[in-house]
């Protein structure tokens, strides 16, 4: 109970709020309403809610002098329930041409992750990845941005069966509505969509910092994240093993050393990252793993997984941290998130891989979190939690 407080107390001292309305203001006449919320506006009822507020953590003063900005800032969002029943918070951080409105609710108007974790009494942290959204982004210090258009959308997240080409697509049926330009629920979730940083290792450097100067703030915690948003967890674990006591990994950027399925080159030299990862024997340059490709792929349907060779090096600071990497039943990374999984525990990390489907969830693809079946996978995700985190 002691621990629980301390979140509690913690969360609760950063949030930020007006301050209360001094005794001697006059009270305002009470008038109903005349306005109505329409329908096609979806509200989520907040009574589990007891407190919210925001911060940004991490950044620093680039630039000439006399004209210094804040570089490399992430806006932090913090849910509080009325009840904190669990021992650490989670901290959400999404993926690629995403924010936090992953999180806050379904492009068709119903609960999110965040409400539901909420109401399992986990304390709740949302981001916008340095240089997104709402952390600022400085286009002569970050680099270059790019985007996803519709049709790439389409095929990769919300109309699968339509357009995708891997085998397991054609069991895509958990997307809400067609999943087609036009259709609004598709067209309210593309909204959403944003420019991000080209460059995955800038992006991770930047994030790296930023999540060890937010764990540095808030204590321990357990970190969700998904796609791009995988590699995050390694490094952050790799910068504060004390401090990241779980990750839950949806469906995490890989494979180790080779694209799949969005193309076939040569990528993330560290195996799980593009940029520097603790290895034990170190390793000086990237080049010093010699990933070995597969003899053969583990199943028809699946890709062939590069590994080290044996013996193979550890990634230390992942060692003793319990991690569950989950995939869809039809997302396109149903095709290689064993070879992550894989990769990981070669490299002495405590892994439980799982396919949705072998647990009863089907039909899912890559952004679980806002399909028709999403608070389903929720509860499966925190369960595990609360039976694999101590």
């Amino acid at each position: 109970m002691k621990r629980i407080q301390t979140v509690f107390m913690a969360s609760a001292a950063i949030l930020a709020f007006s301050a209360p309305v001094s005794a001697q203001t006059p009270a305002a006449e009470t008038k109903p309403s005349a306005y109505e919320v329409p329908s096609s506006i979806a509200v989520q009822d907040q009574a589990h809610l007891a407190a919210r507020g925001y911060f940004f953590a991490g950044g620093e003063y680039v630039g000439e002098p006399g004209a210094e900005v804040v570089d490399g800032a992430m806006y932090v969002e913090v849910l509080v329930p009325n009840d904190v029943t669990q021992p650490y918070p989670l901290v959400l951080f999404h993926g690629a041409a995403q924010t936090a409105t992953n999180w806050m609710g379904t492009p068709d108007g119903r609960e999110g992750w965040a409400d539901y974790f909420l109401q399992a009494g986990f304390v709740v942290y949302m981001v916008d990845q340095p240089a997104r959204g709402r952390s600022a982004y400085h286009p002569e210090f970050d680099g270059e941005l790019r985007n996803f258009p519709a049709p790439i959308i389409q095929k990769l997240f919300t109309a699968s069966r339509d357009g995708g080409t891997w085998t397991q697509a054609q069991k895509h049926d958990q997307w809400p509505g067609t999943g087609l330009k036009g259709d609004e629920t598709f067209d309210a979730f593309y909204a959403t969509q944003v420019e991000f940083l080209k460059s995955n290792a800038d992006t991770q450097a930047l994030v790296k910092k930023a999540g060890a100067a937010l764990l540095d703030r808030i204590g321990p915690a357990i970190l969700l994240t998904h796609s791009q948003a995988g590699a995050f967890g390694w490094l952050i674990a790799d910068a504060r093993p004390d401090l990241v006591k779980g990750i839950v990994s949806i469906e995490p950027l890989g494979p180790p050393f080779q694209d799949a399925v969005l193309g076939d080159g040569a990528a993330r030299p560290w195996g799980p990252t593009d940029i520097a990862i603790t290895y034990d024997p170190p390793v000086s340059a990237p080049e010093d793993l010699k990933p070995q490709k597969q003899a053969q792929a583990d199943a028809p349907d699946l890709v062939v997984c590069w590994m080290q060779p044996e013996p193979a090096r550890k990634i230390p600071n992942l060692a003793g941290i319990p991690i569950l990497i989950a995939v869809g039943e039809a997302s396109y990374h149903a095709v290689y998130d064993h070879c992550t999984a894989r990769y990981l525990a070669q490299a002495g990390a405590d892994v439980d891989f799982v396919r949705l489907e072998d647990h009863g969830i089907k039909g899912n693809g890559h952004m679980m979190m806002l399909e028709k079946n999403n608070l389903e996978i929720a509860g499966f995700l925190a369960e595990w939690v609360t039976r694999n985190v101590e």
